[in-house]
């Protein structure tokens, strides 16, 4: 499909998000809860060891009938570490499986929208299935007790606002760990049940090639001569069609090989991206732009599937 006889899905896709993120773009996690679906990016490149730990947790299902267990509104909203599931004698809680623990891997700040691992109080070493989401900038903290907390991940798209709306659900201690559980219509003098809880159903792990988020893209790039980078295009204004210009802040010489990246001609100018996450439901595939601004590193969308 071209640009002109797709305006009206291409202006969709500009449109699109919230907020900009980094540049790392692959993979993606997306959740779908009973207040609503969120997706996450995950940076494997900067937290390795951490990501693939996190996405064995997903492919174990661990995180499937799992809760939102901790809500500490101006701070954080807590999850992975208890599923819920129903009994005859209401909402039975119990705690998650888990793997060793892992090695911190501190390395990015914990500001608003970013993921990161809960660990042991004095042991940096010792995250294992329970991750946070900041609800505001924690980097004065958070970056400066316990080694730091690794940062493997930041909310996309419009997922802030669920967490911003868990925040405002009654907190009720069922005791322990689940002191202040975030619930959804509980009477505490009724026993509760499943749907009072903040329930993951189903999560999911996407492995594209880029990120569309806001107004910039971000990829890996394989650009010849086995050079590779991790780069980030910002939307820039334009009558002549959808352009990007480079932000070459962002570019970053990779020296492993990374996978599902995209391809720079510079024979003919054509960039390739096989795959774009959008928002939560969207990936479109095979985004075609042709450097038309050599000067300024200008890229203007050709076509998409």
């Amino acid at each position: 499909m071209t640009f002109s006889q797709n305006y009206s899905k291409i202006i969709a896709l500009v449109i699109l998000s919230v907020f900009p993120g980094l540049s790392q773009a692959n993979p993606v996690a997306c959740f779908t809860s009973n207040m609503g679906q969120f997706c996450m990016a995950l940076f494997e490149r900067q937290a390795p060891g951490t990501v693939a730990n996190f996405i064995r947790y997903i492919h174990s299902g661990a995180y499937v009938q799992g809760i939102f267990h901790r809500s500490m509104p101006g701070f954080v909203i807590q999850g992975g570490g208890f599923k819920v599931t129903d009994s005859d004698t209401g909402a039975k809680v119990s705690a998650v499986g888990v793997f060793d623990p892992i090695k911190n891997e501190f390395g990015i700040s914990n500001t608003r929208g970013t993921v990161a691992m809960a660990k042991v109080g004095g042991d940096p070493d010792s995250a294992t299935s329970q991750w946070f989401v900041s609800l505001a900038d924690n980097s004065a903290n958070l970056d400066n007790q316990n080694g730091g907390f690794t940062v493997f991940a930041k909310i996309l798209y419009d997922g802030m606002a669920i967490f911003d709306a868990i925040a405002k659900l009654q907190r009720v201690n069922f005791g322990g760990a689940l002191s202040t559980t975030p619930t959804i219509h509980f009477d505490v003098t009724q026993t509760p049940q499943v749907d009072n809880f903040v329930v993951i159903s189903s999560a999911d792990v996407h492995d594209v090639s880029g990120v569309f988020d806001g107004s910039t893209v971000g990829f890996a790039v394989d650009t010849g001569n086995n050079n590779y980078f991790d780069v980030r295009l910002q939307l820039v204004a334009s009558e002549s069609g959808v352009v990007f210009e480079l932000d070459p802040a962002s570019v970053t010489s990779l020296s492993a090989v990374p996978g599902n990246r995209a391809t720079f001609s510079a024979g003919n100018g054509e960039l390739i991206i096989p795959s774009v996450m959008i928002n939560e439901t969207t990936i479109v595939k095979n985004v075609a732009l042709m450097l038309t601004d050599p000067v300024s590193f200008q890229f203007t969308l050709v076509s998409f599937e």
